[in-house]
């Protein structure tokens, strides 16, 4: 995580950002570990797509150890906030923000090599309700994967971890597995694998292969078709790129579906 988040106001441009500061105590004290921060911060910089957060400026303080980052800010908080909120949301909505996090992953995973965020999650995908418009966020634990190998760090929130992550051998087909259980959360109101009480249970039905009992709560075939192309085997596991040409992502007007609230009305059986 990113660790403390400010409201600022930038003189300069004269706009509202968010100021980000994480302790970094212990790298201070590496020089190996403080060399990969300088990197990932300036991969960060490097960053430009509508669908991942804009990256403004970073600084380190030593004396207190930690290092600030300047990013945009967002009217309206997660969309992990923003979907509690709001209750009843059209499955239309659903698809657009699948396509705008898919969007957002593909441009992460062109990268030579690619960009792994490897803790995507609805807590740090940022809204701007009035626009409709979502960007992936807290890019601050991203990755680098090294030509010819894979990353090598257990490193996430393990409701969204997927199995290959424990291996610690993977690739960015981790944060597509991340993204299906966005998409289980947006649509059912859980947390994946509420019904575990620690971390270690989790981890035992996601190495053994057991999907979480709010995935049968999705009662639409369609939305649930998908999600499960998303936490598939990593083998069967479908690349953003993949995925963005889904029937199931497909515009309302291409495909001649009809908006559905993703939640039952009281007289309404459905459930998504």
């Amino acid at each position: 995580m990113w660790g403390i988040r400010y409201r600022a106001f930038d003189e300069l441009e004269g706009i509202e950002v968010a100021w980000n500061q994480v302790k970094v105590a212990d790298l201070l004290r590496n020089s190996e570990e403080l060399e990969r921060l300088y990197s990932e911060v300036h991969l960060l910089k490097t960053l430009k797509h509508k669908n991942i957060i804009k990256f403004y400026n970073s600084w380190v303080d030593t004396r207190n150890e930690n290092i600030n980052f300047i990013t945009e800010i967002f009217t309206s908080g997660t969309l992990r906030q923003y979907r509690k909120k709001h209750k009843h949301v059209d499955l239309r909505a659903l698809k657009k923000w699948s396509r705008q996090i898919l969007e957002g992953l593909l441009y992460l995973h062109s990268h030579d090599p690619p960009v792994i965020h490897r803790d995507l999650k609805c807590d740090n995908i940022f809204v701007n309700g009035n626009q409709g418009e979502v960007k992936i966020g807290d890019l601050g634990l991203a990755a680098i994967l090294r030509q010819a190998r894979s990353a090598h760090s257990v490193i996430g929130t393990p409701e969204f971890m997927a199995p290959e992550l424990y291996e610690e051998e993977y690739n960015e087909l981790v944060d597509i597995y991340a993204f299906g259980m966005c998409l289980l959360e947006l649509v059912t109101f859980e947390y994946p694998y509420v019904e575990c009480t620690n971390a270690a249970q989790i981890y035992k039905k996601v190495t053994s292969g057991i999907k979480p009992a709010s995935l049968a709560k999705v009662k639409e075939p369609r939305v649930r078709a998908f999600i499960d192309k998303c936490i598939a085997n990593v083998s069967d596991r479908l690349s953003a790129k993949e995925l963005l040409r889904d029937p199931f992502l497909q515009s309302d007007e291409e495909n001649g579906s009809v908006g559905r609230s993703l939640q039952p009305h009281p007289h309404h059986s459905g459930k998504f």
